[in-house]
């Protein structure tokens, strides 16, 4: 179970694909401390020690940050943050919030160089500025990932990409396939069978001996089909290494700088606001949280499909294209036996 806050849309880069169209200032109607405090209190109450990511935005617009921190910490809870590459994150910074109880901390590479990165965040200097960001977290001791959105821009980089975070010893990457969502156009897009040639190399990669660390998808479900597919092709029974295919609301919960209960950041459906709702009973009894958890009621070759229990299709991107979050994903070239 993962449950992510955006903390603030607030942040300093421009962001071509950015899903919350951050704008420099902060928005009056953020949670406040004591609210977002009580939000990480219910959640411990009802999930337990899960994993919390504080996200934006960039989370250090906020002067409480590392106070929500630490009261996540003293909870249980494994705190994990999504900054942004500014100036506003340095050395001294990450060793507050590693003191304050940071476990994880996640830092964009779009691009396995700073032409290809800082194009697509917008200000020059952000990739040179995260490289030693992410070696001085890890001597910390804190946990390390990459996040990577791979369009048009990046998509011939992704060995490259690995290999930068197998130099970085990161433990996890998390690839997001673009979403037509915030700034983000359809134009921006890999057609379907860029994406299942994506989802191939991924699994290439995974599948490598040398691959040092866990491959995560978001808004890329259909690659853990193909990596299904390619263990059996390759015969192997052992299990690899690799994130839980999480869909959208099933194991993941969203909460936007306003309250707002989300399946995903990239599924924007509001199904209660945490100012006047519990967010536990929204997501077990939601009837769209429900829905996302039964692939078997998806429309199309999404509810037919053999591997809907560890795909599922994105429902975010399909939903995005399509105006319908249950369609078959038009971004996946699988198909499944008639029925």
């Amino acid at each position: 179970m993962i449950a992510i806050w955006e903390a603030t849309r607030a942040c300093d880069l421009a962001c071509r694909h950015c899903r919350a169209e951050a704008v420099p200032g902060r928005d009056i109607g953020e949670l406040s401390t004591a609210e977002a405090c009580a939000l990480l209190d219910r959640i411990h109450a009802d999930f337990g020690p899960i994993l919390f990511v504080i996200t934006g935005g960039d989370p250090l617009k906020r002067d409480d940050l590392e106070t929500i921190i630490a009261h996540g910490a003293r909870l249980g809870l494994s705190m994990g943050l999504t900054p942004s590459a500014t100036p506003l994150l340095t050395g001294e910074t990450l060793r507050r919030l590693h003191a304050a109880g940071l476990a994880r901390l996640a830092i964009s590479l779009d691009g396995a160089d700073a032409t290809t990165h800082d194009a697509f965040r917008g200000v020059a200097g952000t990739f040179v500025r995260s490289i030693p960001l992410l070696e001085e977290a890890r001597r910390l001791g804190l946990s390390t990932q990459i996040n990577s959105s791979i369009g048009r821009h990046n998509e011939h980089q992704l060995p490259a990409l690995a290999q930068l975070g197998g130099l970085l010893g990161i433990s996890l990457w998390s690839v997001f396939l673009l979403v037509p969502t915030g700034r983000a156009g359809a134009e921006m897009l890999l057609t379907a069978a860029e994406h299942e040639r994506t989802y191939r190399q991924l699994a290439s990669i995974a599948l490598d001996p040398a691959t040092t660390f866990t491959i995560k998808t978001t808004a890329g479900q259909p690659y853990y089909r193909v990596l299904e597919q390619e263990r059996r092709r390759r015969g192997l029974t052992s299990p690899v290494r690799r994130g839980q295919g999480v869909n959208d609301g099933n194991g993941f919960v969203f909460v936007s700088h306003i309250g707002d209960i989300c399946p995903s950041g990239f599924l924007p459906l509001a199904c209660g606001n945490v100012r006047h709702d519990d967010l536990a009973t929204v997501y077990r009894d939601h009837q769209t949280f429900r829905r996302l958890r039964t692939p078997d009621k998806l429309s199309g070759k999404c509810g037919r499909c053999p591997f809907n229990r560890v795909c599922g299709g994105s429902r975010s991107r399909t939903h995005a294209l399509t105006g319908d979050a249950f369609a078959s994903d038009p971004t996946c070239v699988y198909q499944p036996a008639a029925a």
